[in-house]
This record gives structure tokens, sequence and C-alpha cells, in this order.
């Protein structure tokens, strides 16, 4: 009973981090799974998987479905900013040659965006610790992408990347922000199970859209691909979903948005030993000042 009891508590202690380090191999997925097919349609194929997965998950826990058109539309909307917009640009600012450190960086700017927009929103007061958070954000990503510039090469801006990643990249950034104030406005009483499915609904069907107007929709079936595919939908879309609603109730909602600063830097490291991503010295101080003013307004939304 007592080792049970340790091992409990053991692995309750590594949930939050276990959530950061799935999360942050989503980048590293977006790496492994771009070469075998375009963005828009790898993110719609993992959808309408991952809508399979979770359609038979809510009809063995028999839950709920929201009611009302006005409730669906609310959170399919919600869908279509936090994985659409969200996910779509990350694995276009990829596939366009930003580094994954980058691109989690980028985007893992979120809270203090949020910080922002919340203000004018949602009535919220911006701190002086968010506004501490916000100025060493933008200081942090100015000597991340400053040490990337490329002025010896004609249209190519950063090194291995142009200018359009850094746009899909905040489109990204944007997405994810807008999307998570959305929701916290509209979609704060939805079930999370059926709530997520009418997500990602919304997701695939904009995604697949894109898919149809701007991409090939050709997909080289590799083993790599193939279990790039399945990681993302078991360990991100499903895996990493459940255990942060394991960790909100059990109340420590609060000690996964402290923690949800560290993923950029985890990737940045992951990306180094699998793909031999770089970072200079300057690019690396830009991550540790980034990541401190993320956590300043990480900890003072989570009061």
């Amino acid at each position: 009973m007592a080792a049970s009891a340790g091992a409990r508590g053991l692995w309750i202690q590594a949930m939050p981090v276990l959530f950061v380090l799935l999360w942050s191999t989503g980048f590293i997925g977006a790496r492994f799974g771009l070469p075998y097919a375009e963005p828009f349609t790898f993110l719609t194929v993992r959808f309408l998987c991952t809508l399979v997965v979770l359609y038979v998950i809510i009809l063995l826990m028999r839950e709920i479905w929201p009611r009302g058109l006005k409730a669906w539309l609310h959170i399919g909307f919600a869908g279509v900013l936090v994985h659409a917009a969200y996910l779509g640009g990350v694995f276009s600012a990829i596939e366009q040659g930003m580094p994954a450190g980058v691109t989690a960086l980028i985007v893992g700017l979120q809270p203090l965006v949020t910080a922002g927009v919340a203000r004018s929103w949602l009535g919220e007061t911006i701190t002086r610790n968010q506004w501490l958070g916000i100025i060493l954000g933008l200081v942090g990503i100015s000597l991340v992408l400053g040490e990337q510039l490329d002025l010896t090469t004609p249209g190519q801006t950063f090194t291995g990347f142009g200018p359009m990643a850094l746009v899909a990249a905040l489109a990204a950034l944007l997405g994810i922000s807008l999307g998570t104030i959305y929701q916290k406005r509209y979609c704060t009483a939805m079930p999370l199970t059926t709530g997520t499915f009418i997500q990602f609904v919304g997701a695939a069907l904009v995604l697949g859209l894109g898919a149809m107007l701007f991409e090939t929709r050709e997909i080289e079936w590799s083993l790599t691909f193939t279990l790039t595919l399945a990681w993302l939908i078991f360990g991100l879309s499903i895996a990493a979903i459940l255990l942060l609603m394991a960790l909100i109730r059990r109340g420590e909602a609060s000690r996964v948005a402290s923690l949800f600063y560290l993923v950029p830097p985890v990737t940045a490291v992951e990306a180094w030993i699998l793909f031999g991503e770089r970072l200079g010295p300057m690019a690396l101080s830009g991550i540790v000042i980034a990541v401190i003013g993320v956590a300043l307004a990480s900890r003072q939304q989570a009061r």
C-alpha cells in the first residue's frame, strides 16, 4: 500500500512536466511529417483521424453534447482559431524553413499577447509585472530574430527562411491568443470531450478547404509519416488534452500555466538533438529573456 501511494504521488508530481514534454513534441512532429505532406493536408488528415478516436471515447463515456446552435457555432469558431489558425500557422512556418525552436518561441509569447488583448476585450487590467513581461518578451524575440537575419541573400530575410514563414508564425500566435480569449468569453461551459470534438470539426473544415484551394493534397505514406501522424493524434490531440483535464480537475491548472513557458527551450533542445538545429549565443540569450517575460505574465494570470 505504501509503495502504491508513493508511486501515485510521484505520478501526480510528474504530470505537469509530462504535459510540457508532450506539448513540445508537436513542433518536432511537424518537422518529421512535413517532408511527406503539405501543412494543411497533414493537419486535415490528423484532425479527421482524431475525430474518429474522440467519437469512440465520447460513445464509451456517454458524454453530453452542448445544447443549442449558438453554442455549437461559438465552440466551432474557437476551434478554428485555436486549432486551424494556430497549428496551420505553426506547420506552415516550419514547412517554410523556420527552426522549430524559433517557431515555438514566437507562439510561446501567447500569454503576453493574450494579456494585451484581454485588456480591451475582457476589461482585464494589465499589471506592472505583465507590462514588464511584455517588454522582456519583445526584447527576447528581437534578439532571436536578430541573430537569424540574413543580409547577404536577396529575398531571404532570415537564415533558412523568408518573411512568409514569420508571417505564418505570427498568424499562429494571433490565432492561439484570440482563440484563448474567445473560448474564455463564450465557451467556458462547454463539455471537454464533445466540445473538443466540435472544435476539431471546425478546424478540419477550414484546413480541408485550404488544402483544396492551395495544396496538391498528395501524401507520401512512409513509415516515418505514419508514426508521426499516430504520435500527433494519440500523444498530442488525445493524451495531452486528457492530461490537461486531469490536472485541472486536481486544481493544478495554475501550475501548468507556470510551466508552459518551458515549451520553447525544451523544443529548442529537442530540435538540436534530433535535427541539429543550433541557436547562437544571442538567440539563446533571447530565449532566456523571453521565457522570463512569459513567466512573469503567466504567473500573474494564474493568481
